[in-house]
């Protein structure tokens, strides 16, 4: 039974003394009660939110509203675009969980099924250009997140995306569009860690155009796809072998002369980087027996030793070594180091690394390197008689300077058989 409003003012009487209690006043202490954390908390947690599945079907629905409005229609002008936009921050905070509280794993789990079940996860990549950009950010980072989420034990993420391999051709056409490229290039580097999509991708025409999508004068889209290119490359193993054995005449004609020989210096640096860490991955040793008995390769990579950039150099030291290493290496090959053997034993006399930039350990390793390509270079004997030409110019100490680029070095004992 409620007490009365007078008995209420006579206890307040009663904790105050004589001082009467304003009605005002009565109604300021139930306010600061009520704002009190404690019983905030009770009222808080009565309000239910809604259950992942409804609020995915309800983005799906808004979705497909937005996909079905005309080109040439501002969707700012849609009335329920700020609905949308907060749902898909709600989804984003359910899937990432906040500072309060971690991401409650049933919760992420329904919500990966529903937007896997009925296409939702399509209109999410399609309507993208439709949307503003925080509502952008929000679906990259919903995207990201659902090729990692488990749903009984199984990455259903990577079913959906091998059975609707089509949003892979629409990912990589992002890097068209410079205001959609970072959104598009990080979903698309979300989406490769499944090895069944990599290989998609890898077989597909798209891996031509990355090679230009790495040229674009915009600097943050060449570098994305320059990060999508290198995961494309390094991440499985077994995928990437074979693709390489495959398509060793086109991939390397088109990194050659789009990248190492590159006008730009940041496109070369990258790519003799990128070029170490696929040789030297012991995956792909058929392929790296097969690229150091190559003249031409040869001549780019005592090219790029040439470089003014120790970076480079260094880089470029990395993979010139696996020719000098190659116990089988063909009569060319040995012919032109040896024609070259005086400017190259002078170059490697002066060449240093800078140990205010590297570990110890980094500069033993390079030090035992380069001492075991120098013994090679020595005892090399021609094989026939020399021949000379522009591919056996080599410069005899290159100027360089400039913070070297740390790589942890391969011992050279691996050499190749």
């Amino acid at each position: 039974m409620p007490i009365p409003a007078t008995q209420i003012a006579g206890l307040a009487n009663g904790i105050n003394g004589s001082r009467q209690v304003k009605p005002n006043n009565l109604k300021k202490l139930f306010t600061k009660a009520f704002r009190a954390t404690a019983v905030k908390s009770i009222f808080k947690s009565k309000a239910k939110r809604k259950p992942p599945a409804e609020i995915v079907r309800r983005v799906r629905f808004l979705l497909e509203a937005v996909h079905s409005l005309d080109d040439n229609v501002d969707p700012s002008h849609f009335d329920k675009m700020e609905e949308l936009d907060s749902l898909l921050h709600e989804v984003k905070a359910m899937l990432y969980g906040s500072n309060e509280c971690e991401p409650a794993v049933d919760a992420c789990a329904q919500l990966t099924q529903e937007f896997f079940r009925e296409n939702t996860f399509r209109l999410i990549i399609i309507c993208l250009p439709k949307l503003n950009l925080e509502a952008r950010k929000d679906v990259t980072r919903i995207v990201a997140n659902l090729q990692r989420q488990p749903v009984n034990s199984r990455l259903i993420a990577s079913d959906y995306l091998e059975a609707n391999s089509d949003l892979m051709d629409h990912l990589v056409c992002g890097y068209d569009d410079p205001g959609l490229a970072l959104h598009y290039g990080t979903m698309l580097r979300e989406c490769i860690r499944h090895q069944v999509v990599a290989r998609y991708v890898l077989n597909s025409e798209h891996m031509k155009k990355f090679f230009d999508h790495m040229q674009i004068p915009e600097f943050d889209v060449a570098a994305d796809a320059t990060a999508t290119f290198k995961e494309l490359m390094t991440r499985h193993k077994s995928t990437v072998a074979e693709f390489l054995s495959e398509n060793y005449d086109w991939f390397f004609v088109e990194f050659n002369a789009k990248l190492l020989e590159s006008a730009n210096y940041i496109t070369r640096r990258q790519a003799i980087k990128l070029l170490g860490d696929i040789l030297l991955d012991r995956s792909n040793s058929a392929v790296m027996t097969r690229y150091v008995s190559s003249k031409d390769n040869l001549r780019i990579l005592m090219n790029l030793l040439r470089e003014a950039s120790k970076n480079i150099q260094l880089d470029a030291f990395h993979v010139f070594k696996l020719f000098v290493a190659n116990r089988n290496k063909p009569t060319d090959i040995v012919n032109i180091i040896v024609a070259n053997r005086s400017k190259l034993l002078r170059f490697f006399a002066s060449f240093r690394i800078d140990k205010e930039h590297c570990l110890f350990a980094e500069d033993e390793q390079f030090e035992a390197d380069k001492a075991q390509v120098v013994k090679e270079i020595a005892e090399l004997e021609a094989k026939g008689p020399l021949f000379s030409g522009e591919l056996h110019k080599f410069p005899g100490t290159p100027t360089a300077s400039g913070e070297l680029y740390k790589l942890p070095t391969t011992p050279l004992s691996r050499q190749v058989t």
